[in-house]
């Protein structure tokens, strides 16, 4: 019983420094860079929908944010400014009548970064889906591709909020 307690001990022992020394660590809440303690968006009409992902990804990562600056933070706010979005869609397949039998969804995200001590970036990214298309049920796909777009949104939006955390 002993020597079995040992071997566990050991084997627990190695399995942790091997997990520990190839940089393997886990993932806690998003948090901003040093210096950072607000996030305020800024986006036009045409970004709205991307512009409440992100708002709303802020909240469950517990990071304040707003449209507004706020005078108290202006010290520490980034300044997150969304560009608009842009959605695109390839062709994957067709059903034998000639009809698209399913697509690529192509969701285009850029945006520009001012943190607090003035550095300044700018980035772009794509989110891809694959998306079937059937013509027989077209109130049914046109439910699931806004749940898919929605999908695709939170996706760009925990995105923006993982670089903004790096600083990249």
């Amino acid at each position: 019983m002993i020597r079995l307690s040992r071997i566990g001990l050991i084997l627990l022992l190695a399995v942790t420094l091997v997990t520990a020394g190839c940089g393997f660590h886990l993932r806690s809440a998003q948090t901003l860079p040093v210096g950072s303690s607000y996030v305020q968006v800024i986006a036009g009409k045409q970004t709205a929908p991307l512009e409440k992902s992100v708002l709303a990804q802020m909240q469950v990562y517990q990071i304040s944010s707003g449209k507004a600056g706020l005078e108290s933070e202006a010290a520490s706010t980034i300044t997150l400014r969304l560009q608009p979005e842009k959605l695109d869609r390839r062709l994957l397949s067709v059903f034998a009548t000639g009809q698209v039998a399913e697509y690529e969804l192509i969701y285009g995200v850029r945006f520009s970064a001012t943190y607090p001590d003035g550095q300044q970036i700018s980035k772009q990214f794509e989110v891809l889906r694959e998306y079937q298309d059937d013509p027989r049920q077209v109130l049914a796909k046109s439910r699931e591709l806004n749940l898919v777009l929605s999908e695709m949104r939170t996706e760009a939006a925990d995105r923006i909020i993982r670089i903004l955390s790096s600083k990249q």
